[in-house]
């Protein structure tokens, strides 16, 4: 579980530094991040369900609760705290899955952002051949 989720993190954050160099890298890191979290996510269920504890509906009070917690401006692990400190495992696993299945949504929509932007303008390298194309083809430009 720890790798996984360490792996989610890792991956996000080198696919942004990759995203000034390569649109390439860039997409097939936050791809790599999102399968380690489903990985991360199928190791909550399983804790779950081997212990025999509920799994929230999606749309029960409890996770609409959760969902409801990331909608605001600022919020970091200290809007979590209090409660991963004081509920217990069966409660925090559910949350835990919460969380991940609305790190995964944003994830599948970057995902097909940085996809259609790649297929709209190319990556690095055919943006710099178009740039070196257009320009040659000015007047008075050494060929």
């Amino acid at each position: 579980m720890i790798q996984a989720a360490r792996s989610g993190k890792q991956n996000i954050l080198e696919a942004s530094k990759a995203s000034k160099t390569s649109k390439e890298s860039e997409i097939k890191l936050t791809n790599v991040a999102r399968a380690s979290l489903e990985e991360l996510l199928r190791d909550y269920m399983d804790f779950l369900r081997v212990r025999d504890f509920p799994i929230w509906e999606k749309g029960s009070k409890e996770a609409l609760y959760v969902r409801g917690m990331g909608k605001g401006e600022r919020v970091t692990f200290e809007t979590y705290r209090k409660i991963f400190e004081t509920r217990p495992p069966e409660t925090i696993a559910n949350m835990l899955v919460c969380l991940i299945h609305q790190t995964n949504y944003l994830l599948d929509r970057q995902i097909r952002r940085m996809e259609e932007d790649f297929l709209k303008e190319g990556g690095l390298r055919e943006r710099m051949t178009r740039a070196r194309l257009q320009r040659r083809g000015r007047p008075g430009e050494r060929q």
